[in-house]
């Protein structure tokens, strides 16, 4: 059985920058994994802006979603609520927006999976104490 996959910020950076740590790991991982990887305006936002740094770093974000390598699968609006509970339950950590609506996406999203380098996702909790399914860097 297929498991979807919901890419995090960290997996569309290091897949775009060839000088990121982790470029090697996501190329790897992406060449088992089916596409389109699932994903969230939030995580768009973040990546743009990380990318910016890059000549053409927006538009290479952007062209993953034109090409289908990736799809938004989520309404901020009808989650606004949840996603309010989660951050202030992770404040601590802190999480971040992006993280909150990737960790939405995961209750959400039957069976699926997150691929992500960002290591807070080993504390995140999906549905209260359910531990999420990680394709993460060892």
């Amino acid at each position: 059985m297929i498991k979807p996959t919901i890419a995090d910020t960290g997996i569309i950076v290091a897949y775009l920058n060839k000088k990121d740590q982790w470029h090697q790991w996501t190329l790897e991982q992406m060449r088992n994994l089916p596409t389109p990887f699932l994903t969230c305006e939030a995580v768009i936002t973040k990546a743009c802006f990380l990318m910016q740094v890059k000549p053409d770093g927006k538009a290479d974000v952007l062209k993953m979603l034109s090409d289908g390598a990736l799809q938004i699968d989520f309404s901020l609006s009808d989650e606004v609520s949840e996603i309010k509970k989660l951050i202030k339950k992770y404040d601590s950590v802190p999480m971040d927006f992006a993280d909150a609506c990737i960790v939405r996406m995961s209750e959400l999203i039957e069976n699926s999976i997150v691929f992500t380098v960002d290591g807070d996702f080993l504390i995140y909790r999906k549905n209260g104490k359910k531990e999420i399914p990680l394709i993460y860097p060892a």
